[in-house]
């Protein structure tokens, strides 16, 4: 069964540029061509393949082909998984236009906003699986994080076929909290991974933490929130506003690509920083702070080509 509906983002909107990161760091999970986003999904007690592309109009008038297939592509749990999909973890519900109102002012910001027009914070439709990912990347290199996450997801996540190639969706709490830390080990996780990712699954699937109470709370009091969980820390909480609730203004400034890599060429410090200077340095991009960051990451990778 395949059902194909269209989403119009706000203008200016550019697929391309947004699913780069996806591209950057591939997985079984989150696969984009230079074109075409696909997904699996869980829906129900099937999954479904969410297949995003953006069609003629362009970033200035964008407007984005939706299409899923299964046996449960015509439920109303496989159309709202796929809007969730396209206007959070692909942010095409955010309006960026008062953000490059004000980073026409910003001598950093001004060539970026021109260069990346349409960009916007790329990330995961839940945040349980923002929050496992940003855990995954604690301290070590994406590359090596996102193969742990390939992995993680094709031992725990569904999987099905389409157009002769296997998809896996990104694993449940519930399958992970079954498996436990004994089921965690193995995956090149240190015990404080295990043991932080195992008490999230437990508590996502057990209902001690929802998304829907994270979501609810100012940037703050969600962090305050998700740092009471032992092994989740300021920045673990923030990447994961950024990337799993799409919030413009989660800024994980003590992450290594900030104190490093943007005071040193970005900011032109000359030096390594630290994530004080660059909370400071980036006062003057409030409520946008996290938008910021996303163009300025752009635009270290397009230097680091």
């Amino acid at each position: 069964m395949k059902r194909r509906f269209w989403i119009r983002p706000p203008a200016p909107y550019s697929l391309a540029r947004t699913g780069q990161r996806y591209a950057r760091f591939p997985d079984p999970v989150d696969l984009f061509d230079g074109r075409a986003y696909r997904r699996l999904f869980v829906a129900g007690r099937g999954t479904v393949l969410v297949t995003v592309e953006q069609a003629a109009g362009g970033v200035d008038a964008p407007k984005l082909s939706v299409t899923i297939e299964g046996r449960g592509a015509a439920s109303k749990a496989a159309e709202a998984a796929a809007r969730r999909l396209v206007e959070g973890a692909l942010g095409a519900a955010a309006d960026v236009r008062p953000f490059y109102r004000a980073a026409r002012l910003d001598p950093i910001l001004a060539p970026l906003v021109r260069r990346f027009r349409g960009l916007r914070i790329a990330g995961y439709p839940s945040l349980w699986e923002a929050l496992v990912t940003a855990v995954l990347a604690q301290q070590v290199n994406l590359a090596f994080a996102f193969g742990i996450r390939a992995h993680l997801s094709t031992a725990f996540g569904r999987k099905a076929r389409h157009h002769g190639e296997t998809f896996y969706a990104f694993p449940t709490a519930e399958r992970v909290a079954d498996a436990g830390e004994a089921g965690l080990r193995g995956f090149r996780m240190s015990g404080s991974k295990i043991g932080t990712i195992a008490r999230l699954a437990a508590a996502f699937a057990g209902g001690d933490l929802s998304e829907d109470e994270v979501a609810a709370l100012p940037d703050e009091a969600a962090i305050d929130r998700l740092t009471s969980v032992k092994g989740v820390g300021t920045w673990t909480a923030e990447t994961a506003l950024m990337r799993g609730l799409g919030r413009p203004d989660a800024y994980p400034a003590g992450d290594l690509s900030v104190v490093k890599y943007l005071a040193e060429t970005l900011f032109e410090h000359g030096r390594r920083g630290t994530e004080v200077e660059m909370r400071a340095h980036a006062e003057r991009w409030k409520p946008w702070r996290g938008l910021a960051l996303v163009y300025a990451w752009a635009e270290l990778s397009r230097r680091q080509r």
